[in-house]
């Protein structure tokens, strides 16, 4: 299975940003990380003898920003509660301004083997923006750094579509981006989420936004571009290196287990969803309590303190989700696997609106080899309105 530890904190929120994260001092840090920590000793008595785990993804927010002492602690409790592979993938996210010689040098010593930037642009007007706190030197000093430190995963997180940007600026990002040779890049879409302050600029007005048509000439760019550059377009926003897919990713987009620890994190175990308490008192205080162990085979909301929703997947659910996570993915769904896994067909399952499925095959939107079920290049561009049509 897969971990997922979320850590909140943050410089200051970004204009776009809706995560769960905040700023936090060392105070508060320490007493969050306490209550993390008590969450992996319920879960590792319940799962270490039945799962090993290939990868961990720490998130946030901005996990680079954690006291170092802190992590150490944090992942010691992950080693020692967790039957780990020797191979596992151990993803931390940071943020260009926040890394130095002696965290990276401490990450790796840690066991952290993937590191993942978000510096978003290379352009200073456009991260300001933004509203990020780094310059585009900041990024590059910090890239150089880790390099020079030992890293051989990194990943760079690039967005497009931001208020004001140009194709020729999106092109110069990318093409910057292909000559520092990471191993991944994702590329992301400026989604504008309500409660964030773009939200707010875009209903007073003062925000221009992207049109559809630019947004898409940007995707495709990247996309044609990316290939040109020996990078695979695997998931319909990140490429890598042969070799370089994120492990950790790719469990969310095969329903594979995966276990969200910390602060308003989401778990998928078993075929049961659950996630966890999103306010920060309260996520501390069930650490308090968190004393007696979490038996077998038991639900996760009725023994976990830190939880407080959990949804037990039906045969539609399932089904649906299958589909849903999987076409992310840019080789689709195994139909084999799909007959397999579930005892019918997907023509089967969806009989009753199979011939709209065969509308948009007709069409080119989605490709059916017999063997796997895929979107088209230009299928990805009205995927949320085909995967609509897996809803039961």
């Amino acid at each position: 299975m897969g971990l997922y530890l979320h850590i909140p904190f943050c410089i200051r929120k970004c204009n776009y940003c809706d995560f769960l994260s905040f700023p936090a001092d060392y105070d508060h840090q320490k007493a969050y990380i306490d209550a993390l920590r008590k969450e992996i000793v319920l879960y590792s008595d319940m799962y270490h003898n039945e799962y090993y785990v290939d990868s961990i993804f720490i998130g946030g927010g901005t996990p680079s920003l954690l006291n170092i002492g802190l992590l150490r602690d944090l992942t010691k409790e992950l080693t020692s509660g967790f039957d780990l592979a020797k191979d596992t993938e151990i993803t931390i996210e940071s943020n260009p301004k926040t890394l130095n010689k002696e965290k990276l040098e401490a990450y790796l010593e840690m066991g952290i083997n993937r590191l993942s930037i978000g510096t978003q642009s290379f352009d200073n007007e456009l991260l300001t923006r933004l509203g990020r706190a780094h310059s585009a030197k900041d990024f590059f000093d910090n890239y150089s750094l880790a390099r020079k430190c030992g890293f051989l995963n990194i990943n760079i997180d690039l967005m497009f579509s931001i208020p004001g940007q140009t194709m020729e600026h999106w092109k110069e990002t990318l093409r910057t981006a292909a000559d520092l040779a990471p191993e991944h890049l994702s590329f992301y879409s400026l989604q504008i989420e309500e409660g964030t302050p773009f939200f707010q600029m875009k209903e007073e007005g003062t925000l221009v936004e992207t049109d559809g048509r630019e947004d898409r000439e940007m995707y495709h760019y990247a996309q044609t571009f990316l290939n040109e550059k020996e990078y695979l377009h695997y998931e319909i926003s990140n490429a890598s290196r042969a070799g370089y897919q994120c492990r950790h990713n790719l469990k969310y987009w095969s329903m594979e287990n995966y276990l969200g620890l910390g602060l308003g994190a989401h778990s998928f175990m078993n075929g049961e969803r659950f996630s966890n308490e999103t306010d920060l008192k309260a996520y501390i205080k069930a650490g308090g309590i968190a004393e007696q162990p979490m038996g077998k085979n038991t639900s996760c909301i009725v023994s976990s303190p830190f939880t407080v929703w959990n949804h037990v997947n039906s045969r539609e659910d399932d089904i649906s989700e299958y589909l849903f996570t999987g076409l992310r993915k840019i080789e689709g769904v195994d139909l084999n696997e799909f007959h397999a896994r579930f005892g019918e067909s997907i023509k089967e399952v969806y009989a009753h609106n199979w011939n709209q499925m065969e509308r948009y095959i007709r069409e080119k939107y989605l490709v059916n080899t017999g063997n796997r079920l895929r979107f088209t290049k230009k299928g990805i561009d009205i995927s949320n309105t085909i995967l609509t049509e897996f809803i039961f």
